[in-house]
Parts: C-alpha cells; structure tokens; sequence
C-alpha cells in the first residue's frame, strides 16, 4: 500500500492533486495494459504541470483549520453481533459541516492538540482539467500512430445486471456505465455523450447529487478514485482518494448533499464517510466480511446509515465517544427468518428499516430485530422473487420486484405493522399495482421530475428501459419501453457485406439488426433458445446481402433475411411502417449441442457448421443447403477458417478447444441417386490433417534466459578486461593476481529455469491461416503471451490423434498478454491493420505490412480499455465493409461503435519524415501575427453583432412559441400525379385542457376492489385447501410409519378388532344420523321454497320498476312540473368531461386521418423514387435501340413544396444566400410577392436537400434494377466493340432477339410507370371521399362543441349555489342517517333488555319451584320456610371505593334504593308482628332453613336487578321518544331542501333549454308540413332521430303482439292452478293413507308408535364402547405385567439354585477337610505316643509346630461355623448373603516340613 503524505507536505500536494499525480510520473507507472502516453503527449502532460499548479496556487484560498489525528483502518472485525466502531479523522472539517450538531460543544482530543496540521483549504470555484485526468490510449513509443486511430462514435448496449446503473441528470438526460464509459443520454433526441474512466480500469458505480448539480463517478482499479463532475458543465470538480483497495459497490449523498458515503467491493468493503467538498473521509471503517450491495443515509437523520449485502443488513450511527467520533454498527439478526440476501431498502421516519427479501416479501426492522414480516393475503409473498428496490413517494411505499411488478402500499398500514402470532407474519393487501411485462426483470427505478406527472424511469435486468406512468388514473398511460438491449453477454456478432448493417446474437433469444451508420437498431427478433453463433450469408450466396445465418445453443441454425417493409404497397390507413424487418426463411438442426462457429467456403458453395457435440457439418448451399455429411473432432469446435483466394485449394481450418487443429479439404459433393436411403451422414473417407499442440512456453523462456545470459556474460568480460587493463596499468603483476583471485572467489551461476508441459492443454481461443499448410494460433492459460504459428506435420496413418505431439516453429511475443490473452482477431480489408479483441475489454491494434503472413513488425500497437476490464472479454470484433467503422461486443452487454483514422492519413503519418526546423521558422513571426489580427477582427465583428444575433434568436423563439409548439401537426397537401385532384390534412394543436382533465369515476375504483376481494377469496380457498391436502398427507404418513415400524401382538389384533367394530357401529349410526338431517335439510328447504300467499316472482316486479320508470306521463324538459331524475343530473363537471371526450374523439379521428395522409405521402414518394429508376433503365433500355423504336418517356412526376411543409424550416446557407439574393431585387414588390419569393427559396433549398438525402435512400428493389441496367450496358458496350465487323448470321439472330427483349422492357416499364401512377392516383381519390364524410362530421362536431361550451358556462354560473344546497341535503340526509340509526339501535337495546327482565322472572319462578320441590309434601313448616323465603329485609350494600367522583353518585343511588327497601321491610313487618326468622324453629329441619335464607337473598338479587332493568327500559323509551321527534323535524327540513334543490335544478335545466342548438337538416328531413308546405315558424316542433321514430313504430306492434301473448300466457296459467289444486288434494290423500300404514306397522312391529330418528340414532352406546375398549386395553397390560413378574421369579429362583449348589459344594469340601483333619489328629497322636518314648522332655521345635496346628484348627472351625451360618441365611426367603470370611495375612501358615 501507499503511504498517506503527511506533516509539511500535505501544504504542496494537496493543492498539486489529481494533475500533478498523472504528470509527475504517475501516468509512467500505470501499467500499459492500462493505458500509456506517447512522447508527445508526455511532454504536453509536463507543460500543463506548471500550468495547473499556477492556476491551483491562484485559485485557492488563504483560510487554514486544524486537522485532528488521523487514524488507520483496522482491517479484523468486530464481533458482528456487536456495535462496531472506527476512529475519527478530520473532525473538526466534520464539525464545520453539521453545523449545531450534538457533538459540537465536544473538545478535540489532546493527542490531536499535540499533532497540528495546517493545510489551505479548497476553493469553491476550484475545477480540474480533463483532458489531464482522461486515461489515454497507450501507443508505441516512436511509432506515429495517432491515439485518435479510433473514436468512438455510439454505444447500442448496457450492462442492465449492474446495481444502480441508471441515474437521471435532469427530466431528458439518463446516464448509465457502458464500461469504461460513463455515456450520458438524450431522452428526447437519442444523442449519447461520453466521459472516459480516469484510471482506465473501468467504472464501479455512479450517484447523483440532490439538487442534480453533481455526479459521482466511483471507478475501479489499484486504489481507485471518486471523481464528483459538476452538471452540467462536465467539469471535475473533486476528487476523492484511497477510499478502498480495488473497486466501489456503491455511492451515496445525504439529503442535504454535503456528505457522501461510499463502500467498497472486494476484497476490503470498506465503508467511508466523506466530507467530499474538502476531499476529506471523516469516518471509515469495514462494512462487513461479506459482499455489500449498498449503502443509504436516513433521509431525516444524516447520523445514521444502513448496508445491506450477502446475507444481512447493518444500521450504523455515529456517535461520540471518549475517544472521538465513532461510526457504531449493528448486525441485524434474523431470529426464526431465514438468513437472505438483502437488495432493497428503505428508511422509514421513525428509525425503522423496511427491507425485502429473496423469496419476495418485505421485513420490518426495529431496534436490530425484525419487528414484523410483511406478505400478503392467504400467505401470498409480496412479489414473486426478490425486492430489488424500496422507495417512499408521496406518502406511499413502492416496491419494485424481480417478477416485473410495481406495487404500491399504504405507508401507515406498513409503519405500524405487528405481528399477532408466532409466526411473526402480517397479511397486508397493496393499494396498486402495475405489471410491466412478460419476462421483465426489475432492478431500480427512478423518478423524473415532471410537473404535473409521475414518471418513472426503470432499470430492466432483461435488457431494457421502461418509461412507467404511476400515477393510477384513467388517464394512466401504459408501459413504454424506450430502450431495448441485449442481456447478458453478446455472444455474436456479423456485419453485412454490402452497407452498415450489423447483426448480433445473445443467449438471450434474441437477434438484433443494427445500422450503425445512423445510430439506430432496426429490428429484433425472438427465439426460445439463445444465440450462440452469427454469420452474414456472402454476396454470392445471396446478391442482395439481406441474409444472415444463426446457430443456436440446442444445436438448430437458422437462416433469416432481413427486408425493407416500406418497400411493400402503402395502402390508405396502414399502421405506422418499421425501417426494416426479419422474416425465418429455414431451419435445420445438425448438432445436438450448441453451435460454436459458420463459415462459407470463399465461392459460396460449402457451409460449415460446428459444435461443442465434437462435430462439424457440411451443407451444399445452391440445393437448399443440402446435406453433405460431418467429420468428427477430437474436442470440441470453437473457430471455422476457410482458405482465401490466394491459397491454391480451398480447405478448412477447424480449431478445437482442447488444443486440437485440423484442416479437412473441400468436400466431394456427390450426386443424388434414386432410391436411396440415407443410414448416417458421417463422412469417413476424408483425408483429414491433425496438429495436436504441445506447450513450448516454457523453452522459450528458457532461451529467452539463456539470450539474456549470455549477453550479460559478455557485458562481465568487457568489464573484466577493462579493470585487467587498469589493474595491470596501476599494480603490474600483483594487481592481475589479485584480479585472478577475485574472479576465482565469484559464485556460480544460477540453474536454468526447468522445461514445465501443463497436465491439462491450454485452450485455444481464436487462430487464422498465414500461407497453404500454415497458421496462428492464440492460447489462454499459461501459454498466454505469446502468438504460435504452426504447421501441419505429414500425415501418419499409423499414428493415433491423441497420442500426437506437435509443437509450433515460431512464435511472437505479446507485450504485456501474460495474463491477458488475445480472445478474438479480425483484420481490415487490406490487410494492413490487425484488431485483437483483449480477454479484459481492451482493444489492440497491430499496424502492419501488406502481404506478410510471418507477422514480423506486430511490434507497434495501439491498446485501449474500452469494455469492463473484470467481465468485459470482447467477443466479437469486426470492421465495416469499407474499413471506416469497426464494431466490438463483450460480454459486459456492450456494443461500441468506433470510427477508424483515415487509412491515407494513416499511412502519411507513419511513413512521413518530419521537416526540419528551419523550413517552419522561416515566416513563423509573420504569420503568428497575421492570425493574431484576423482572430482580433472575427472577435470584433462577433462584439458588433452579438446584439442583432440575441434580438433575432429571441424573435424567432418567440415566433416558433406563439406559432409552432402549440402545432401538432402542420397542413400537408398531397397532389394527384395525373388529376388536378389533391387532398390536404388537418392543420392540429394540441389537445385541449379539457380532453386531459378525466377525473376518476368511484365505481370504477369499487369495481376493482371487489374484484380484488374476489380474487383474494379464491386464493384463500385454494390456499386452504392445499393446506388440508397437506395435512392429510402427512398424518397419513404418520400412519404408514407406524404401521411399519414393528409385528402386530395378538393383544394389538385383539384391541384393533374391538375398535374397528365399535368404528363400524358409530359409523352406521353417523350414517344413518346423516341420513336423517339431510332428510331434514331436504324438507326445510322444500318448505322454504315454498312461495308465501302474497308471493310475487322478482322478474315481474323488475319489469313493473321498469314500467314505471320508462312509461307513463312523460314530460318534456320544457314542461314547469319536470323533475329530473338523479341519473340525469348534470354539473359543470360533467360537462366538462363531455366536452373533453368530444376534443379528444375528434382530434382522434384527425389524427388518424393526418397519419393516412402521410402514408400516402410516402406512397407518393416511394413512387417517385421507382419512377425515377424505372425512367433510368428505360433511358438505359432506349439507348441500345434506334430512335424510330423509341416511345416517349413519361414525365418524372415532383414533390411540391406543400407536401411537405416541414422542409420549409430546414436550411443551408446555399438557401440562405438565395433568400438573400431574392430579397434584395425584390425590395419594391408587395408583401404576396415576398412570401412568394420566400417560399419559393426555401422550396428550392428543400429540392436540394431531398435530391441529396432521396440519391442515398434505394429500395433494393431499385439496386437490382440498377444493376440489371448496368449489366445490359455492359452487353451493349462489347458488342459496340465489334461493330466495325461485319456481322454473321448468328450475330444478327442474337442482336434481333436482344431488340425483341429490350422492346418488350421498354413497354413493360412503360406500362409499369403508368401503373404506378393510376394506382396512386386510385388511392387519393378514395382517401379524399373518406376526408370528405369526416369533414362533415367535424363541422357538425364543432357545432356539437359550441353547444357544450355553452352549457358548460352556464352550468359554472349556477355550480356555486347548487353546491350549497346539496351539501344542507347531504347534511341534512346524514343527519336523518345518524338519527334514525340511533332510534334502531336504542329499539334494539329495549329488546334486549326486555329478554333479560323475562329471563329475571323465569329465573324467579325456577327459583320457588325449586324451593318447593325441597320441601316435598305434607311439610310442617311449609308455610314458615315459604314466609322466610318471602319476606323482605334491608341489604347493606358493600361500596367499592376508588375516588370517583361519578361512583359517589352511584352510592347516593344505591342509599336511596335501601331506604326504599327499608320501607317495604317495615311494611311487610307491620303484617306478620310476631315474626321471627333469626331462629329455626324446633323439630324444623336447619338445612332446609338455611336452604331457605340462601333462595331469599338470590331472590333479593333477582328483584334488584329487574327494578335497575325496568328504570332502563323506562330511560331508553324517553330517549326513543326525543329522537323520534327530533327525526321528524329533520325529515321536515329534508323535504323543503330537497323541494328547493329540485326548484333550482329546474331553473337550471330551463336555463338551459333557453340554449340555442343548432341541428343541420336537409328538406326530406322535415315532416311537419301545413297544407303540404314547410311552416315559418318552427319553434313547436320536434326534432327526433328517424332511428327512434322507427323504434317507437315498431315498439306499438311488438306491444300488440306482447299483449296478446300475455293474454295466451293468462289462460294457461288459469287452467294450469286449477290442475295443481286438484293433484294437491290428491296428494294430500295418499299421504293420510301412507301415514296410517306406518302407525299399522309400527304398532304390529314395536306394539306402539315410536320414533325412528331416536331408534336409528341411539343404537350404539358409545361410551360403553369406549369402556370396554378401554378395559379390554388394561387386562392386556396387566397380563403382560405379571408375566414379567413370573419371569423375574423364575430367574431369582435359578440364582437360588446356583447359589444351593455352590454350598453343597462347599459343604462337601469341609466334609473332607474334616475326615482329612480327624486322620491327622490320629497319626499325630500315634506319633507322639511313639516318640514320647524316646525324648522324655518336650522340644521346642514340637512345640512351635502344634501352636501352628491349634491355630489352623481354629481358624477352619470358624470357616465351617460361617459358612453354616450362610447356608442357614440362604435357606430362609429374603436372607442377605455376607462375603466370605478371608484368614489375616499375617497369620498365614508357612509351609512346614516333616
């Protein structure tokens, strides 16, 4: 990385940058891939150093600031799940900027105190140079090439897959990246403008400044720069340096415009904060590990931000810590959403983040979380496929989707969206929306600021830019798409032989049809496979050079032609006629895969077509392209190369990927043979020629290096003599023997660079022939570098292909291609240049000698950068027919059309030697001071007439306003060619205010909403049951798992049939339950259908409303008593609309009528143009005839100059002079002869200018014709040759036959012009009749228009007033409303209240029955207990206090009920004195007491609630009252508004039929006549429609006819009753019969009458069931348990036995011990009985041994008593086992000897 300059120097180079950077040697350091300076424009670079430093140094200013301490960038990062923070630099410039910000009052830190730096700060009126920033075009040094060899002239792609790749400058300039240009676009007039990338290394992203006084040019490359241009002077204002290692992602301005933030693509993204007017950073710091697609400020808060990239969105603030200022970042967390790449977003107002996700819908961010996530109804995604972009307009949200939808949301139904569930969704519906188009892929939109509009411009990731009206309304204009492109890398390209045609192909189905002479593309055409491979068929297949020839990636070609529609007959009211068209002439499929290359043998006879299915196949192409049969490669086929003319056979070049060339000969074409049946088309006895390339690139190097070696080794021995010489010269001997040491002592040399072959062969990516048997190849990989020529070896049969090694016998070395291959070659027609498409968008040129294939002097070049240097490999490169124009695509979407330097200039420059100095120095003071002189007085005479020049530009802009810009289309007069006949258009303004006021009609809008709710309701339908579906399908899953999952029990079998039984039963009695509601459904709708007695059907009562409406007493609208009905009512508003549909039909129907007229005006002119070469050959024709066989040549008929009246504004100075010239003889003549004169110049301007345009624009027709002249003038010009010959016989039968042809041409042209003529003629008559019957509509239109402008200001006159009395109606009616639905609710609540006072009583009843039903019969103290439940007591209500003042009033209400109650206590006590309920009387029983008092204080509730119920009822019936008076009153003052708002609306509709109307009629027309003649006075009659007077005639027949139908239909409905009644009494009779059968049956069945619903239904008893199943499920279980039990016993049982055995063992064992011990004892005794006698005295030995004896005896003894102690223990239930007894160790017995 570079080093930031610091302290002192930061005073020079901050004002020398960005200038001084390139001419200080920066330029020098670039790379020349990047772009080199030749020696001339180096030193023009060094002279505007000083320059520009003079200018810097002038322009700035003398204020200086402190800069705080700059801090690094931490490039590890923070835990994301954290804030994340950077320090500060430049503070105090940041300060100055936010102005009363929080952190203003916050002191600088003192380390930045300590480190002061003083730098002067920009100016504001400071701009860079261009010319000195623009990367160049690197050329040769010394080799005169120009660095304008080539211009680019237009641009017809764009890269539509680029973020943000569409901006807008002002309402009609677009800019866009095309790759390393920043085009800036007309709207209106196409023209494109081009700013060139200042590094060279392309363009990352652009932004526009909020007030669109700037733009943002962020570029790529090795620590790429930010240029900020002012707009629209182009200028480059600031830049802004080391902001990331390699390239921008995106560029952002606050609102205000005084910050900028930028973040960086890979591999650093960095996040930057600039004070960009200083060329400051203010704060950086990483964005995030992964790639970021965008960066935003909040537009009502500069001190946030937000990212979004891969996979998550950050929110970034600033803040001030204790270190500084800080830019804090927050990871949003997704939670239970899946993690999603995040496009688009926006920043709502309050903080929160709207953003979209893949999968379409929109996700609410608060705090870092998601709030709440947005689709729509029936869990629909807002969009199908990912949000690209989010934007706030006017109060609405606007989502721009990938699926090519628009859709607009209510921003308060977004802002305070919340989930309500787990599952964090919010169904939400859009308020509109608009779908673009099929197969439109939205990436960013943006708005153009058009008052009175709402326009958006739209970015189409499938090659397009829309034109989109937002604005919802009936006039809402349908999608424009205003630019159409390819998608995606351009895979073809071809140019036509014959013009400036060019013909592209892309993988997006699509070829395209350019004509890059005139900038414009012609057609296009669709397919449903992509475009792999492009060629123009050649002019001697097809000599019109109209067709082209396309494979396809599945293997088809197909061949089109391309034609000129304007050539076909015009007729009267064609639609509007395209520039040209395509039209599929054929079809064949010869591979299975995508085709790679086409190429024509050199006389057109052959195609070849080849693939990456490793073939190639021939096609004869005179027979239809016959099939000839393919060869099979070795790899797959990129490139095909036919022979030229100079190779003496004609043989094929076939290139593989693989590294494989082969070179096949001309295919044996064989003959057709009757027949025959084709098995395969493989053609296996071509003799086929194989070079298999084998890597040299490595021994080159190496003798590179050994070259190179050598020469420094010769350099060291020139060196070594010279100091040998020296040293001998200094020392003598001594000094050359201390020489010989030192060079004894030198190291060795190094060891060669070893031969290194790849594993994997290289790919050959283009490769052309040099001589018969010869060719270059160009290789990728690591073969890169260099071009290969080659040679085919001789052909070994023997040999296998892929076993052959071949390696190339020379090579040239490609400067700076190591890693930058040559990806396509194409040379100019003379072979003099050759255009090297690079594999990073550059173009390089090699100037070359003609005729030499060795390619020895490819040292000199011109390269330049154009296309996108990361994915902008060029892969197309050709030039015009002519060599003027060449054309490039990538596959970046560009196509660059360029302008090549002049071939003659060309040469001039590189082959001219420069003059010496003396020649040009010679007058050099003199002419200096003549051009001084002569600019001093253009400049004056300028001065002079700068006034005139502004007075009259001003007049002629006011004239062209007042006159011209109102017109829409001028008068056009179309003549006749043989008549005096002629037809004129109309003379049109533009449309009214009135055709484009169209309000919105509110049925419409309902319409569309309950048609959205019905779609909605179908969705949700469908929606429910999928997910039904779904449900199903699992559970049913579940249950074949479970089914699989282990073997059935028999108690599972046995459990399973008792439930399939009991399912059985219960499903029998649903059934038959089923079958009974259904019976009964049946019935009640029968019963329903039934009509009641005053039943009328709704047709009648329809057509009754109808009658009534439309017939009766109708008055006419002149009559006093006339009401007008509602729909009838008309207002200013209406009118209005009225008028503007009648402005907009009419200029509808002229504009229709002017656009006939202009086609017929180009019929004409088309016509004159095939006169005009049918005149040419007819002259041609005559020539070779004698004169007395010739027939007059017709008249060449002309357009007149009002024909086209547009010519009149268009000018030359030729015309001007003329007008001049005219004027100044004419100056005595009136003013009709001056606007004669003048038309008359300007009409002679216009003949000269169309003579010109109308020379250059031939049918093809007209070509061939031309060349059929031009070969018939060729025959005539060779046989004048002979004529000095005396002729033979077959001579003469020829020259006698060529007259008979040419006699017969000359009358067929003849008839053919005269054809023309009538034709044409035939058309304008039939035109004029049609314009004269829309003439009469117009005039009556106009008529029409008078009237309606009249009523319309009568109408205004009376809107005030009429407003004013609707509104006290609408008032009055809503106040009626509200009233009336008051007193229906306050109905609704008496009814309900009433119900509650039933339920009170029915529950009081209850409550004593229930009482009565305690005390059963024969109750002693009955009447005690019944006077104890009837008696009335005072209740102390429990007050609940909270300190309201309206709960103190409900007390004072409930004391007032108590005292009440009190009273009747006291009553009730007055009766019964001697009453006592506080005690239960003797033998009573106490719980009925106490049952007593419970029921009494219920009944007590119950009485106090039916008192508060009845003061309510009581309480609304006031209410009802008041408000049935008060609707009363209302419905009065209703009726008299109403009474006074019908009294006015007939004052106006008197008013208006005061209006005169003015009707055209003609004499037949008028009916009422007196005494056979036509009265005077007309005013009592009627004019009525002879349409309508026939439908009232007809209209009294069909009602005689309809009476007497009625009448028929009368009768037969009589008769029909009558029969209906006698089949009901009837039915009504068998229905009593059948009825009685079944109380029969059920009687003999049942012996009484029974229900059979009941019977049917409670046949199953389901909760027995459910039992039995139950416990039959619990026996199971407990039988398996005990048989675990049984099974834990019999295992205990068995360890018991083991256990008896092991002791019997044991026992067994002791037995033995003791017989064992028992022998012992008794040998010892007899021992000792033996001995004793020996030995008188014990010995000590003896002794010692019978202690040991006595111990071992013990110590067995206790062993037995443990282990009987053990057997005891395991012979009794439950006994515990003890470990056995272990001896001590210490006591352990030695063995002893005897």
């Amino acid at each position: 990385m570079l080093e930031r300059v610091e302290t002192s120097f930061v005073l020079t180079e901050e004002m020398k940058e960005p200038g001084d950077q390139d001419t200080n040697g920066r330029r020098l350091a670039r790379s020349k891939s990047d772009g080199k300076l030749s020696q001339s424009s180096l030193k023009a670079a060094s002279r505007s150093a000083v320059r520009e430093d003079n200018k810097v140094l002038e322009d700035a200013t003398d204020e200086t600031y402190i800069e705080g301490e700059e801090s690094n960038l931490e490039d590890d990062d923070y835990d994301m799940e954290h804030l994340e923070g950077s320090s500060i630099s430049f503070q105090d410039d940041y300060m100055g900027n936010i102005g009363d910000s929080k952190y203003m009052g916050a002191p600088a830190p003192a380390s930045e105190e300590a480190e002061e730096k003083v730098k002067k700060k920009i100016s504001e009126n400071f701009f860079y140079d261009y010319t000195e920033l623009v990367s160049m075009p690197f050329v040769t040094p010394d080799s005169n090439i120009p660095l304008d060899l080539l211009t680019l002239v237009h641009s017809f792609g764009y890269d539509c897959r680029k973020r943000a790749n569409l901006q807008l400058l002002d309402c009609n300039t677009a800019t866009y990246i095309a790759g390393n240009q920043l085009i800036l676009l007309n709207l209106k007039t196409k023209e494109q403008m081009y700013l060139r990338s200042i590094s060279g290394r392309g363009i990352g992203v652009i932004g526009v400044h909020p007030d669109k006084t700037y733009f943002t040019v962020a570029e790529k490359g090795v620590f790429p720069k930010i240029i900020i241009y002012e707009y629209p002077s182009l200028r480059p204002y600031r830049i802004l340096h080391d902001g990331t290692e390699l390239g921008y992602a995106y560029v952002d301005f606050n609102y205000n415009g005084t910050l900028l933030a930028s973040v960086g693509s890979n591999p650093d993204y960095t996040l930057t904060i600039w004070n960009w007017k200083e060329e400051q950073p203010i704060l950086r710091t990483k964005a995030f590990s992964q790639e970021v697609f965008k960066v935003t400020f909040n537009p009502e808060d500069d001190e946030q931000l937000t990212t979004s990239g891969s996979g998550h969105i950050k929110f970034w603030e600033m803040a001030l810590t204790f270190t500084g200022l800080k830019l804090q970042g927050s990871l949003g967390r997704f939670g239970k959403t899946a993690t999603t790449d995040i496009e688009g977003y926006m920043e709502l107002p309050d903080g929160k983040v709207l953003s979209g996700s893949e999968w379409g819908n929109m996700l609410l961010w608060e705090g870092g979380l998601i709030k709440v996530e947005l689709c729509r109804a029936a869990r629909k995604s807002c969009h199908q496929g990912p949000i690209n972009q989010i934007m706030l307009d006017e109060g609405e949200v606007i989502t721009i989707g990938a699926d090519g939808c628009i859709r607009i949301w209510d921003f308060e139904t977004v802002d305070t969206a919340d989930s309500f569930d787990d599952t964090g969704l919010l169904e939400i519906e859009p308020i509109n929306e608009l779908q673009v188009g099929k197969n439109v892929k939205l990436f960013s939109m943006i708005k153009m600021k058009e008052i009175g509009s709402n326009f958006w411009l739209a970015q189409d990731a499938s090659g397009a830019i829309w034109k989109l009206d937002l604005s919802f309304s009936n006039i809402t204009q349908d999608p424009d798409c205003l630019f159409s492109f390819h998608s995606g890398a351009v895979e073809a390209l071809a140019v036509s032989p014959l013009t400036y045609l060019m013909a592209t192909t892309a993988l997006d189905c699509s070829v395209r049809i350019y004509d890059f002479a005139s900038k414009t593309p012609l057609a296009q055409m669709k397919f449903k496979q992509g475009g792999t491979a492009l060629a123009w068929v050649p002019r001697l297949v097809n000599y019109t050079g109209a067709q082209i020839i396309v494979g396809f990636e599945d293997g088809v070609v197909r061949i089109l032609e391309l034609y000129d529609p304007k050539g076909l007959t015009v007729f009267a009211g064609r639609k509007k006629i395209s520039d040209a068209d395509i039209n599929l002439r054929q079809v064949f499929k010869p591979h299975t895969a995508r085709v790679t290359a086409l190429a024509y043998e050199r006389d057109g006879e052959i195609l070849a077509t080849g693939s990456k299915d490793q073939t190639v196949f021939f096609f004869e192409v005179e027979k239809d392209y016959k099939p000839i049969g393919y060869i099979t490669t070795p790899g797959p086929v990129c490139q095909l190369i036919w022979s030229s003319n100079s190779h003496p056979d004609s043989t094929l070049l076939i290139i593989c990927e693989n590294g494989y060339v082969l070179e096949t000969p001309f295919p044996t074409i064989k003959e057709e043979e009757e027949n025959r049946d084709v098995v395969s088309y493989e053609i296996k006895d071509m003799h086929i020629k194989c070079f298999h390339f084998s890597s040299v690139k490595s021994k080159i190097l190496r003798l590179i290096e050994i070259e190179k070696r050598k020469t420094l080794k010769k350099l060291k021995e020139k060196e070594k003599e010279e100091r040998r010489k020296q040293f001998t010269a200094e020392k003598g001997e001594d000094g050359e023997k201390e020489l010989q040491a030192e060079e004894e002592e030198e190291e060795q040399e190094e060891p060669l660079p070893e031969i290194f072959i790849p594993s994997t062969p290289c790919r050959i990516l283009c490769g052309f022939y040099s001589v018969p048997g010869k060719f270059w190849v160009s290789l990728g990989g690591y073969d890169a570098g260099f071009l290969y020529h080659c040679e085919f070896p001789l052909s070994d049969k023997s040999s296998a292909i892929a076993k052959k090694k071949d390696e190339p016998f020379d090579f040239r070395l490609l400067e700076d291609t190591e890693d930058n291959p040559i990806q396509t070659i194409t040379f100019s027609i003379h072979q003099d240049m050759m255009f090297c498409g690079m594999q990073n968008g550059a173009i390089r040129v090699y100037i070359l000698n003609q005729d030499n294939p060795s390619l020895m002097n490819i040292e000199d070049y011109w390269h330049f950068n154009i296309h996108d240097n990361n994915y902008g490999c060029i892969k197309g490169i050709s030039t015009s027919f002519d060599d003027r124009y060449l054309v490039t695509t990538g596959a970046d979407s560009n196509i660059f059309v360029f302008t090549i330097f002049s071939e003659f200039e060309l040469k001039k420059d590189i082959r001219a030697k420069v003059p010496s100095p003396r020649d040009f120095d010679i007058d050099s003071k003199i002419r200096a001071e003549i051009g001084r002189k002569t600019a001093f007085k253009i400049q004056q005479v300028e001065k002079e007439l700068a006034w005139e020049k502004e007075k009259h530009q001003l007049g002629l802009m006011k004239l062209q306003n007042r006159f011209r810009e109102s017109l829409e289309s001028d008068t056009i007069v179309v003549h006749a060619i043989q008549s005096d006949h002629k037809i004129s258009s109309y003379r049109l303004v533009k449309p009214s205010k009135y055709s484009k006021s169209k309000r919105t009609s509110l049925s419409d809008r309902r319409t569309s909403k309950m048609e959205k709710f019905e779609k909605e309701g179908a969705g949700r339908k469908d929606s429910q049951k999928d997910t039904d579906g779904r449900i199903s399908m699992a559970e049913e899953s579940i249950i074949e798992k479970g089914k699989k999952f282990r073997p059935k029990t028999l108690s599972e079998i046995i459990v399973e049939n008792q439930i399939e039984k009991t399912r059985k039963l219960i499903l029998k009695a649903e059934r038959a339950q089923l079958k009974i509601q259904q019976r009964k459904k049946e019935w009640e709708d029968l019963y329903k259908s039934k009509p009641q007695d005053d039943f009328e059907d709704p047709k009648d009562v329809q057509a009754i409303k109808e009658a009534q409406l439309y017939m009766g007493d109708f008055n006419l609208k002149t009559a006093p008593d006339y009401k007008i009905p509602e729909h009838m009512r008309i207002n200013a508003a209406k009118k209005e609309e009225e008028l503007g549909h009648l402005d907009s039909m009419a200029h509808s129907k002229k504009k229709n009528m002017n656009k006939c007229i202009l086609s017929l005006r180009d019929l004409k002119v088309a016509v004159i143009e095939e006169i005009q070469c049918l005149v040419q050959e007819l002259k041609d024709i005559q020539s070779t005839l004698h004169v007395s066989k010739h027939i007059p040549i017709p008249q060449v008929p002309q357009i007149h100059p009002e024909e086209v009246p547009e010519k009149r504004f268009q000018y030359d100075e030729e015309t001007l002079l003329n007008f001049k010239r005219q004027q100044m003889k004419i100056q005595d003549a009136t003013s009709s002869q001056l606007e004669q004169g003048g038309s008359a110049g300007s009409g002679g301007g216009f003949f000269r200018l169309s003579s010109r345009k109308d020379g250059d624009l031939t049918t093809r027709d007209s070509l061939s014709r031309s060349s059929k002249a031009s070969a018939l003038c060729v025959d005539t010009a060779k046989l004048l040759e002979f004529e000095k010959a005396d002729p033979i016989d077959i001579e003469l039968e020829i020259m006698k036959r060529d007259e008979i042809k040419y006699l017969y041409m000359q009358q067929y042209l003849t008839n053919r012009i005269k054809e023309l003529i009538v034709t044409f003629d035939a058309e304008l008559r039939l035109l004029r009749h049609q314009k004269l019957k829309l003439d009469t509509q117009m005039k009556l239109s106009d008529l029409h228009h008078v009237t309606l402008f009249q009523e319309m200001l009568l109408l205004k006159n009376f809107e005030k007033q009429e407003n004013v009395l609707q509104e006290r109606v609408n008032s009055l009616d809503r106040e009626e409303q509200d009233m009336q639905w008051k007193i229906n609710e306050t109905l609704k609540e008496m009814e309900e209240k009433k119900n509650e006072i039933a339920k009170l009583q029915d529950q009081e009843k209850a409550l004593y029955a229930g009482f009565q039903a305690a005390l059963g019969e024969n109750n002693k103290f009955a009447n005690f207990l019944m006077k104890v439940l009837k008696k009335r007591i005072k209740r102390v209500k429990k007050k609940e206090v909270e300190g309201d003042a309206d709960e103190d009033e409900d007390s004072d209400e409930s004391s007032e009920e108590e005292s009440s109650l009190e009273s009747d206590e006291e009553e009730s006590g007055s009766d019964d004195e001697v009453f006592d309920d506080s005690i239960c009387p003797t033998n009573c029983d106490v719980g009925l007491f106490e049952l007593a008092l419970q029921l009494r204080e219920k009944r007590l509730d119950i009485e106090e609630a039916l008192v508060e119920e009845k003061k309510i009822i009581d309480n609304l019936k006031k209410e009802h009252d008041t408000l049935s008076k008060k609707v009363k009153v209302v419905a009065t003052n209703l009726n008299v508004a109403e009474e006074a708002l019908e009294a006015y609306q007939r004052e106006k509709q008197q008013r208006l039929n005061e209006l005169l109307v003015v009707i055209p009629l003609k004499l037949h027309q008028v009916e009422h006549v007196v005494f056979g003649e036509i009265p005077n006075d007309l005013s009592g009659t009627l004019v009525f429609s002879n349409h309508s007077l026939g439908r009232l005639q007809e209209r009294i027949v069909q009602l005689h006819e309809e009476n007497s139908k009625q009448q028929k239909l009368n009768k037969e409905c009589r008769e029909r009753r009558k029969q209906l009644i006698r089949e009901k009494r009837e039915m009504a009779k068998t229905i009593s019969k059948m009825e009685e059968t079944v109380h029969q049956l059920m009687v003999s069945k049942f012996g009484r009458v029974i229900d059979l619903e009941a019977l049917q239904t409670l046949s199953v008893n389901t909760t027995l069931e459910e039992l039995k199943i139950k416990k039959l499920r619990k026996e199971l279980m407990n039988a398996k348990e005990m048989k675990m039990w049984e099974e834990k016993i019999a295992q205990v049982r068995w360890e018991l036995m083991m256990k008896t055995k092991e002791h019997t063992r044991k026992l067994h064992q002791m037995n033995d011990l003791c017989i064992e011990k028992k022998k012992l004892d008794s040998r010892l005794n007899t021992l000792q009985n033996q001995q004793g006698n020996a030995f008188q005295g014990p010995r000590k030995a003896d002794i010692v041994a019978r202690e040991k004896v006595t111990e071992l005896i013990q110590l067995q003894a206790e062993r037995i008593l443990a282990l009987k102690e053990e057997i005891a223990l395991l012979r009794k239930k439950g006994g515990l086992i003890l470990p056995p007894i272990q001896p001590p160790q210490e006591k352990k017995m030695k063995p002893m000897g005897l």
